[in-house]
């Protein structure tokens, strides 16, 4: 069965393995969280060693379709967010 882990179980995580409290494990996780965001917002290059890298991606204009009907309809341009899992990441995903 697939597990989701959500901020929660990521408060919990640090609350038991960093021996702070509930509420500040909270707090801290939610801060982290929100200095991520904010530079991904920004546009900047979020790395993480041994993770991987937050990367902002600019999407030029292009002509897609609809599935359903199959008319062609401009797509705008706009700012997409990517995750690239680094090397070690990878390798342990894949066994």
């Amino acid at each position: 069965m697939i597990r989701t882990l959500t901020r929660q179980d990521l408060a919990q995580q640090l609350h038991e393995k960093a021996a702070l409290p509930k509420q500040a494990a909270a707090e801290f996780l939610e801060d982290v969280l929100s200095e991520i965001e904010a530079a991904i917002v920004r546009g900047d290059t979020v790395k993480l060693a041994r993770f991987g890298n937050f990367v902002v991606r600019a999407k030029s204009e292009r002509i897609g379709r609809n599935p359903k009907t199959g008319q062609e309809v401009p797509i705008t341009p706009r700012r997409v967010a990517t995750f690239r899992p680094s090397q070690i990441l990878r390798a342990r995903v894949e066994g």
